[in-house]
């Protein structure tokens, strides 16, 4: 169901986890020092800090902000607020979506995107959209896990308004947007135009710390987010979360240098397993869906790397696998594993 399963095999290099290669900041290891002596104390059941700093980011009002144990709790707690009869998923996407519906026995409405367009984003969404009936709900991703590529900006506006004057909320994640040279294309700015969006993110792929689960939602349906807090734990964000995401806005340089790493790895990993015959579609962010023949997950797993499996996947079947952009080393690694089981 996900990738980063390093529990239940001998793995050496992990490229089923698609996080930033850079590594975590060093601000945010310098957070962490020293918490051993505050383990006794219990975190803010407020994040009032992280939060300040979140809103400060964004230019939005802290009231506008909730922040959860990962981006999935945020969509769980969405869910049993919202409490859709009707919901709408894109496939391929992320399986969380799926999960957290199903948990309140939503019916969901799936919207299949063809491969023969590199499963992206067309207008005929927009006709799939006004022809639904009822629908509460819509989860989009941008980008898109696990392809990688983004919706055309204009398309993604005609499909906020579509939703807008059919009372449809909209969940956006943009998990990976801070990890795509096109990361402008955030509908973070909008928040305000828009009262049926909810926009999510997470610190856990932008600044490589899956092992603190921490995301952040924001929204401008007040008394919505009040619904959605009302459905998450007391202390749902642990003490060592909120340092790191509050030391998060404090690394400089940081995303620019990730992202310039990325944009550069990523096509050069593109062109060598497009000339070792493998698929591979267009992506804008930090990992590569490829297509093949190959048995390449039982056969890297063989040599301790681990990829992601992507048979799984509603809308994707067996030969589809995701494997994230790492360091140069890392990718001269993979490439060269591959490379030798194609000979």
């Amino acid at each position: 169901m996900h990738g980063g399963d390093i529990y239940r095999n001998n793995i050496k290099m992990d490229f089923s986890v698609s996080v930033n290669p850079l590594g975590v900041p060093e601000k945010i290891a310098e957070s962490l020092y020293g918490l051993q002596k505050e383990l006794i104390c219990y975190p803010d059941f407020k994040s009032e800090e992280l939060i300040k700093r979140i809103s400060a980011f964004h230019s939005i009002g802290e009231e506008s902000v909730i922040c959860g144990n990962g981006a999935s709790e945020l969509f769980m707690a969405a869910v049993h607020a919202i409490k859709p009869k009707k919901a709408m998923v894109l496939v391929p996407s992320f399986s969380g979506y799926i999960h957290a519906l199903t948990a309140v026995s939503a019916d969901i409405i799936y919207y299949y995107m063809n491969e023969e367009n590199n499963f992206s984003l067309d207008s005929s969404v927009l006709d799939f959209i006004d022809k639904t009936n009822d629908l509460d709900i819509l989860f989009l991703a941008n980008p898109n896990n696990p392809v990688g590529n983004l919706i055309e900006e204009k398309l993604l506006e005609n499909i906020l308004k579509m939703c807008r004057d059919k009372d449809i909320i909209l969940v956006l994640d943009e998990c990976f947007i801070e990890l795509s040279d096109k990361n402008k294309l955030s509908k973070v700015e909008k928040i305000t135009d828009y009262d049926n969006l909810l926009l999510v993110r997470a610190f856990t792929k932008s600044f490589a710390i899956p092992a603190i689960r921490l995301g952040y939602m924001v929204g401008s349906d007040i008394e919505l987010l009040k619904k959605i807090r009302n459905n998450l734990p007391e202390w749902n964000v642990s003490l060592a979360a909120q340092r790191a995401g509050a030391a998060a806005f404090n690394t400089g340089t940081y995303l620019k240098d990730s992202r310039a790493l990325i944009n550069t790895e990523r096509g050069y990993m593109t062109d060598k397993l497009i000339s070792m015959g493998i698929k591979v579609y267009p992506s804008e962010t930090n990992f590569l869906l490829l297509k093949t023949d190959l048995q390449l997950y039982d056969e890297l797993l063989k040599k301790n790397i681990l990829i992601r499996d992507c048979s799984d996947f509603l809308g994707l079947s067996k030969g589809y696998y995701r494997i994230a952009i790492k360091t140069h080393e890392e990718n001269e690694i993979i490439l060269r594993t591959i490379k030798e089981l194609i000979a």
